[in-house]
This record gives C-alpha cells, sequence and structure tokens, in this order.
C-alpha cells in the first residue's frame, strides 16, 4: 500500500470501534480569512469537511467559477467538478482531475463516515454519473497535497498552474489551496491578467455556517467576511 492508502485503513480501522461524535457547525478560522485578503495575485479557496467551498477570494472566483452565485447547499468542489459543465471545459484532463476528488472524498468519508451531508452528496453523484459510480466503488484513496493543473480559461487562454494545500492547526477539517504559475511564464503573466480583471472585487467571500444535520442556514449566496 501507498501512504494514502494506509493512512486510510488506520482512518476506517479506527472508526469501528467508536460512536460518531456529533458534529459543530463548521466556522471559517479568522486568520484564514485574513490571510485570503492579503492573496490579491494568487487564487485561492477555503475546503472544509466533505470538500465544501467554505471561502474564497476575487481571484479564485475569475479563475474557477463565481462561487457566490452557486446555491450554498450545493457549494461543493466535488459536486461542480461533476455536475457543473463549465468544470469540464475549464480543466484540460478533467478526468484526471475528478478521478482524484472522488479519492480524496473517499478520504474524508474515512475520517467521517457518519456524516448524512456526505452519504447524500455521494449518493446523489452516483445516481447522475456513471464514472463517479464506477470510481467510488473502486475504492482508491488519496489526500489533498500538491499537484499540476492545466486549465483552459476562457479569458486568459491556457494557464498550467501548480496547486498546493496548506492545512489550517486550529482546524484541522479546513485547507487553503492555492494556485500559483511559475514566474516568466505565460500562466504567470495570465494569472496577473486575470488578477487585474477581477480587481474590482477585493473582500473575500465565506459561505455562512452550514450544520451537519442537514439544514442549511443563511441564504444560498456568499456573504461578506464578518458572516
Amino acid at each position: 500500500m501507498d501512504d494514502d492508502q494506509r493512512s486510510y485503513m488506520f482512518q476506517v480501522a479506527g472508526k469501528l470501534s467508536t460512536r460518531p461524535a456529533r458534529r459543530t457547525p463548521q466556522k471559517v478560522q479568522p486568520r484564514l480569512l485574513r490571510l485570503l485578503d492579503d492573496l490579491h495575485t494568487i487564487p485561492a479557496i477555503i475546503l472544509g469537511r466533505r470538500m465544501d467551498i467554505l471561502a474564497w477570494n476575487p481571484l479564485a472566483a475569475a479563475l474557477v467559477t463565481d462561487f457566490g452565485n452557486i446555491p450554498e447547499k450545493h457549494r461543493n468542489y466535488v459536486r461542480l467538478v461533476f455536475t457543473d459543465p463549465r468544470m469540464r471545459e475549464l480543466y484540460a484532463d478533467w478526468d484526471n482531475v475528478a478521478h482524484t476528488c472522488v479519492a480524496q472524498l473517499r478520504m474524508e468519508a474515512a475520517r467521517d463516515p457518519e456524516n448524512a451531508r456526505l452519504t447524500a452528496l455521494v449518493g446523489e453523484l452516483s445516481v447522475q454519473d456513471a464514472d463517479f459510480r464506477s470510481w467510488w466503488a473502486a475504492h482508491h484513496v488519496a489526500v489533498r497535497g500538491i499537484g499540476t493543473k492545466t486549465l483552459r480559461h476562457p479569458v486568459v487562454g491556457d494557464l498550467t498552474l501548480d496547486w498546493d494545500t496548506l492545512a489550517s492547526t486550529t482546524d484541522t477539517e479546513q485547507q487553503l489551496v492555492i494556485w500559483t504559475a511559475e514566474p516568466g511564464t505565460p500562466s504567470h503573466d495570465g494569472l496577473r491578467i486575470l488578477a487585474s480583471w477581477a480587481g474590482g472585487s477585493t473582500a473575500p467571500r465565506a459561505s455562512r455556517t452550514a450544520d451537519d444535520r442537514g439544514s442549511d442556514r443563511g441564504s444560498g449566496s456568499g456573504s461578506e467576511r464578518s458572516s
């Protein structure tokens, strides 16, 4: 087994003998929001449980999609990858991106096997998408780490970006994901152009808190950082 598979095995084994803990609503860490506020030339999002999108900066919205226009209960990265046609067009290697998302979501399931919202998400995507159903059944696992993706952006063209995941020490279930490009490359120039294009919106956006019993609090659109 590789490191991710070994970690998955221990996660599952550790959950078999314990009762699921009652989950508290997940709130975006203020320090991470302040960091988003300073990332003007780096697209960044904050992912929480189930790979829910908790917050994002304007450049991430310009790069990927306007998360604020997505109903909060659907604001999940894996769900967008499989259900939003724009995501299939955005990623040049959509199959690989989507397969990795499924493997990462399965690791999330190992950490919290009784999570009703995650179970519902898996059921929904299994019904809607044959690829998701097949890949989920394969039991591949992966943790969020680093990688490289090629995006076909409708405004600035092709971008080859490195992505990195930074874990919060105050809440290990929240991770900051950033996209960067090698300085001096066309992709780096493209990000700068996109940052200028997105410069009209300077405040990071964050989802309102939603609890894990399935009820969403707040409106469907993203709220300002004070939420």
